[in-house]
């Protein structure tokens, strides 16, 4: 049982959550939860009634004991980061309110999570998109905008990011495009026929004059394009193909590095085209293995 002091402390807790940080009432609702089921393990841990004073006793093994609990149930790494996190918020806030020391719980550390892998479109699903994605708007130009950044990225490996911040001093395309990436740092991509190709249909019927300056890809009204209009066209186009949420403009970059390893290209220079710092990275989006690792390793340097 739960004291009603700590329950009106949670309570008030609760509302300045709601005021001051704007929460909605789902997340309130998930809070409330994370800490009720806390204090009531708590209780059976302890035998004892939950109250202001038997919280400020929590110590280091009591949270080692909880967190034990919840992935015994089941529990996610995921959702336990969640409760922790609400845990210690309420937590910080009762300590300040009673004079209490916090350690115990603020030290204690959710397990890692495992990395999510990004999950590239298979070669098929991944053409049927680019095909569909220009099947979608009801103007030939928006057609084509949408289809040449697709193209963009999955035959460039770019980001949405970076192809939406290409300008008129792109044009016209060459073999070999040179990208700006994150902190600044450039690249030299390869650009496919068909890229050049559907950049080139774009920019002939293109409404606006094509700047140097200026933003490459145009909104309707003729400002920069939003990557949520190129998110929503792939979301039209992955419902109508019956492919799953994954299946993002994110996703289709990672398409061009599995599929370009697929079909033996280097790991090194994956890594390089993407413009990935770390070579874990690129093991990351290309869903590469040990034994694929070393496959490719073997081949950068064969024993004599």
């Amino acid at each position: 049982m739960i004291s009603p002091a700590l329950r009106d402390a949670l309570v008030r807790w609760l509302d300045q959550r709601r005021a001051l940080d704007g929460a909605a009432e789902a997340t309130i609702e998930a809070y409330r939860a994370d800490v009720l089921g806390f204090l009531a393990f708590m209780q059976g841990h302890h035998g004892e009634s939950q109250g202001l004073a038997a919280v400020a006793r929590i110590t280091v093994a009591d949270m080692r004991a909880w967190m034990a609990h919840e992935r015994g149930r089941g529990l996610a790494a995921r959702s336990l980061a969640r409760a922790l996190s609400a845990v210690k918020g309420f937590y910080r806030w009762l300590a300040e309110r009673e004079g209490f020391e916090p350690t115990a719980v603020l030290a204690a550390r959710a397990p890692k999570s495992p990395p999510r892998l990004p999950r590239p479109l298979a070669e098929d699903a991944a053409s049927e998109m680019l095909t569909r994605v220009g099947l979608q708007a009801a103007e030939p130009w928006i057609a084509a905008r949408d289809t040449a950044v697709v193209t963009l990225l999955y035959g460039c490996g770019l980001r949405i990011s970076e192809a939406l911040g290409l300008t008129g001093a792109a044009l016209p395309l060459g073999r070999a495009l040179v990208i700006r990436g994150k902190g600044g740092k450039e690249r030299m991509v390869p650009v496919l026929p068909a890229a050049r190709e559907a950049v080139e249909s774009y920019v002939a019927i293109c409404p606006y004059p094509i700047e140097r300056d200026a933003p490459l890809f145009r909104g309707a009204r003729g400002g920069a394009l939003s990557p949520r209009l190129v998110q929503k066209a792939m979301e039209q186009a992955r419902m109508q193909l019956g492919l799953p949420a994954s299946a993002t403009p994110h996703a289709l970059r990672h398409s061009f590095a599995t599929h370009l390893l697929g079909a033996g290209g280097d790991l090194r220079a994956i890594q390089e085209l993407l413009g990935h710092a770390s070579l874990s990275t690129t093991q990351g989006y290309t869903g590469v293995d040990a034994a694929r690792l070393m496959e490719v390793y073997e081949k950068a340097h064969p024993r004599g």
